[in-house]
């Protein structure tokens, strides 16, 4: 038998499959250069995904801002930044998500006369068209020098609170949510998160100058739809301003002051509000509102004709305020949701609200939760509901109700609900997308 002998000096590994096609190699290059060169636009959609898949999520906003518009990359930039990421909050969208909490952490962390306030406005080019909402739960106060030192118990006198005004100026707002074309919500709490052993009662002042900016700055956000100014010791003079500035605003629907110091001349100014605005919505929880308040509001009430929905729980309406309400909805027909948990009502405006159930086609919610309607106000409220067949909620809950009356009422306002819920599956209401 006769062999050959043969060398093989080729690499064994190599293969030609290991050589990039030209096309690779040019969008490689196109991603390693993208921060001098952005030529995104120019690609074949294809190339531009597999460029964008390639591109660092540390390049600089400038750059990428306005030339990336593909969600995987801005997925990847929120995941990186934070541990929770529920887009669904966001529209859906990830660079909407990024651009908004990104913005949100700069005014969190901005210090008046410490930070440079360029640092807010040259973001604002990079995510106005972007920006729809905005989440604002803490203003940092200026830094005091030598602050242990000037203090000297300056606590305990009776002075320190004007020390405080002049002291707790915020960042101002103005510039920068009227440069947000498309913001539609705004929620602002003025305080200061996780102060720990620095904490002192003026970090939670919302001062006279913070809100005549904000009111100047709200009235000049045409696009804005809702209003969030929640725990912020916002008192009646201040409501009053906010509420003269939003009268005949053209877009905003909803109004949420809860958890405030609202009080009747507050609640006075808001009840011209609703009768003078296209407001919707309106959440008065947690203030200090009493009858005359009440029946501020119950006057705008009658007047406005487009309020779906007042919370005014954990106030101090009682009786006089609540049968004013009640008159009120005797002649409104906007109102669908309306909550007077924990008022000290009682009896009388049961009696007042019987008739309104017996009237009234428009409501679909009330609770009386937390009062004292007692065995007669709960019967009254029965037979009101008779020939009711609107009413598909009525939170009756530590309201001092008779059992079988609670029973009794609920069996009417479930058969509501049952055939508000048949005529909607026979009649399907489709929203516009």
């Amino acid at each position: 038998s006769f062999y050959t002998r043969r060398c093989i000096t080729e690499d064994l590994s190599w293969s030609l499959v290991t050589v990039p096609p030209l096309t690779e190699l040019c969008l490689q290059h196109i991603a390693h250069n993208f921060e001098k060169n952005p030529i995104l636009k120019y690609l074949l959609p294809e190339h531009q995904k597999r460029v964008v898949d390639k591109l660092s999520t540390s390049l600089p906003l400038t750059v990428t801002a306005n030339t990336v518009s593909h969600e995987e990359y801005w997925k990847r930039c929120c995941m990186e930044h934070w541990q929770v990421c529920d887009v669904s909050n966001y529209g859906d969208s990830w660079k909407r998500m990024f651009f908004e909490r990104h913005l949100e952490n700069i005014v969190k962390f901005f210090i008046p006369n410490t930070t440079d306030p360029e640092e807010v406005l040259e973001f604002i080019p990079l995510c106005k068209g972007y920006v729809r909402k905005l989440e604002i739960d803490q203003f940092l106060p200026p830094l005091r020098v030598d602050q242990k030192e000037e203090s000297n118990d300056l606590s305990d006198r009776e002075d320190d609170s004007e020390l405080s005004e002049a002291y707790t100026h915020h960042y101002y707002l103005k510039e920068l949510i009227t440069a947000l074309p498309h913001l539609e919500e705004l929620h602002l709490t003025y305080g200061v998160k996780n102060c720990g052993m620095n904490f002192e009662w003026s970090l939670f002042n919302f001062t006279e100058l913070d809100c005549s900016n904000l009111a100047a700055a709200v009235k000049m956000c045409r696009s804005l739809k809702v209003f969030k100014l929640t725990q912020s010791k916002v008192d009646d003079d201040k409501i009053k301003l906010l509420a003269r500035n939003l009268q005949h605003h053209p877009c905003l629907l909803e109004l949420d002051l809860s958890h405030n110091l609202i009080r009747d001349h507050g609640a006075q100014a808001l009840g011209k509000l609703i009768s003078h605005s296209r407001l919707e919505t309106l959440n008065l929880c947690n203030n200090q509102i009493c009858h005359l308040g009440a029946q501020a509001l119950a006057q705008g009430l009658a007047e406005s004709s487009t309020l779906t929905s007042l919370n005014l729980r954990l106030n101090f309406v009682e009786d006089k305020g609540g049968e004013a309400i009640g008159h009120a909805l005797l002649t409104n027909t906007s109102l669908k949701s309306l909550h007077l948990g924990s008022n000290n009502l009682s009896e009388p405006t049961a009696a007042v609200f019987s008739q309104v159930l017996a009237q009234n086609t428009t409501l679909t919610r009330i609770s009386f939760s937390c009062n004292h309607l007692g065995l007669d106000g709960g019967k009254q409220l029965l037979e009101g509901l008779a020939n009711n067949k609107t009413l598909t909620e009525l939170d009756l809950r530590h309201a001092e109700v008779e059992q079988e009356t609670d029973f009794l009422i609920h069996e009417i306002v479930w058969a509501n609900r049952e055939a508000a819920r048949l005529a909607s599956l026979q009649h399907p209401t489709t929203e516009p997308l």
